[in-house]
């Protein structure tokens, strides 16, 4: 029997991550991706659109990327899995909470001449070596749609 979680999402960072450390030492970072979707009205063809929003998690490496590079209104790609959490809050009431844990993401902003270099594709495996020098040109991946 097969089993998949897999989420992937295209959208725009809508705050800016916000992270912190674990007792234990490693990096957590949490943050905001807005998608969208368009279609047309089979009954009046009018045009509609409408906007999710997703919670995001990433942890270790991928976490110290987010923080150093994606700001809010940034477009990003996340690949990850879906996980929801439960807990009661001071009332007493179960609350839940679904979010992606990212497991890679790619940021797809185009270079600005005038802005500092931006990340390049990354995943939770990259080794510290890959980072690039700071006056180094980096090229970040487009995804066609």
């Amino acid at each position: 029997m097969l089993n998949l979680n897999k989420a992937m999402v295209i959208g725009n960072v809508t705050r800016d991550p916000e992270t912190r450390t674990t007792p234990n030492g490693q990096s957590v970072s949490n943050f905001g991706v807005a998608t969208n979707r368009v279609w047309r009205d089979a009954q009046s063809g009018e045009r509609k659109e409408a906007t999710e929003f997703h919670n995001i998690v990433a942890w270790g490496k991928l976490s110290d990327v987010c923080s150093q590079y994606l700001k809010k209104g940034g477009r990003v790609f996340i690949e990850g899995r879906l996980q929801t959490r439960s807990w009661d809050d001071p009332s007493g009431v179960k609350k839940y909470r679904t979010e992606i844990i990212a497991e890679n993401l790619i940021m797809l902003d185009r270079k600005d001449a005038n802005a500092p270099a931006a990340a390049p594709a990354a995943s939770p495996t990259a080794s510290p070596q890959t980072a690039p020098a700071a006056d180094e040109e980096i090229s970040v991946e487009d995804i066609p749609f």
